[in-house]
């Protein structure tokens, strides 16, 4: 019997002062004197209350949940409004904050693994966001600032309830790119806007489709493939060993890469060219010494296994080796939304590793196309 997904890790990040300056016609809430201005006018920030308001809707679910969090105004005050009084704080929020503390906070929710990192600010605090997440880290904005020109929020506090809600019910959402960007707040008080381009961070949106794999209204498996094996081929890089696994999906970019492929077996290859065929788990754990290595795996269709069914090679030894970030997942949305499980399982032979294993992470399911989905036991 399987455990289930594990409890879903969000870590909740508030900027206390975000858009403190608009009620004021500050045009913007970034620096001391700014926020300081707005003060004394008798003006608070509504941070808290939009926050609230965002994952109110939820209140059944919230229990589901493994909060992880900032003390005080930069997130625990929000949690204890809803009634969670169990969050882990992993950051001590000081009396006056700024965005050095935006951007510490974001490392110390990294590091305790979070599975979507849910921040509520303006475009300044996204802009500090993307100087300290990591790439790959699911992030999610609650619009709460003055100016919002990036595409990292949510259209409207709720809209954040539902993506929530569908991660927590196990549907699949797409991992698609938001961008970073803000204006000079100082040009557009004097009547000028200069917005910039700072980057893009990762972050879940509601499932789409690509056209060109659609016939009919419905997703074609083999089109899919064909587009899940055309991306990965553009994506793969020199001198990096890719151990790949078995079933159909990754037999799909074998074959797009004209290479001999084994249906029911691991195959390790290098440079668009074999290394070894139908290896085992010691051969595995050599290669691993060999160089920078990438697992590809795709998920068992119903059942909804990714290590532990037909690819035993891949030991925990191996996956430890080798390592998380380097695990990568293909598999078409048709396959995905009908897996029984509602999510991905993990069954390695070690507990500990299916529990690092566990979480939400990125499937590659066509071209430049991508969805989270829940790992669990």
């Amino acid at each position: 019997m399987h455990g289930g997904a594990q409890k879903l890790r969000i870590g909740l990040l508030m900027n206390p002062c975000a858009g403190i300056g608009g009620p004021a016609g500050l045009k913007g809430s970034d620096g001391v004197e700014v926020q300081t201005l707005a003060r004394a006018q008798g003006i608070e920030s509504q941070v808290c209350r939009r926050v609230v308001m965002a994952l109110a809707s939820l209140a059944h679910q919230l229990g589901d949940v493994h909060w992880v969090t900032c003390s005080g105004a930069m997130g625990e005050q929000a949690l204890l409004a809803l009634g969670i009084r169990d969050s882990e704080i992993v950051y001590i929020t000081p009396a006056e904050t700024e965005g050095q503390d935006t951007k510490r906070a974001t490392r110390a929710l990294q590091d305790a693994k979070v599975d979507v990192l849910l921040f509520a600010g303006g475009d300044g605090t996204a802009r500090d966001l993307l100087d300290a997440a990591n790439a790959g880290q699911s992030i999610l904005g609650i619009p709460c600032g003055v100016k919002m020109h990036s595409g990292v929020f949510a259209n409207h506090p709720l809209a954040v309830a539902e993506i929530l809600r569908d991660l927590l019910a196990g549907r699949l959402l797409s991992a698609t790119v938001g961008e970073v960007r803000d204006i000079d707040e100082v040009a557009f008080r004097k009547g000028r806007v200069i917005a910039k381009f700072y980057g893009e961070l990762q972050i879940p949106a509601a499932l789409s489709y690509i056209q060109s794999t659609k016939v009919g209204g419905r997703e074609s498996e083999g089109l899919a493939q064909q587009e899940i094996a055309a991306d990965f081929v553009d994506s793969m890089l020199p001198g990096i060993i890719y151990f790949m696994g078995s079933g159909q999906t990754v037999a799909g970019i074998m074959a797009a890469l004209g290479l001999p492929n084994t249906l029911l077996g691991v195959d390790v290859i290098c440079n668009q060219g074999v290394l070894q065929n139908d290896v085992t788990s010691l051969d595995l754990l050599h290669w691993t010494t060999q160089g920078q290595c990438r697992i590809v795996v795709t998920v068992i269709g119903g059942q909804g296994h990714v290590f532990g069914r037909g690819n035993q090679q891949f030991s925990p030894e191996v996956i430890r080796a080798v390592g998380l970030p380097a695990i990568e997942v293909v598999a078409t949305k048709t396959k995905l939304e009908g897996l029984t499980s509602g999510f991905v399982i993990v069954d390695t032979g070690d507990p500990d590793l299916d529990v690092a294993l566990s979480g939400v992470h990125r499937i590659r399911t066509g071209y430049q196309d991508a969805v989270l989905m829940r790992w669990g036991t």
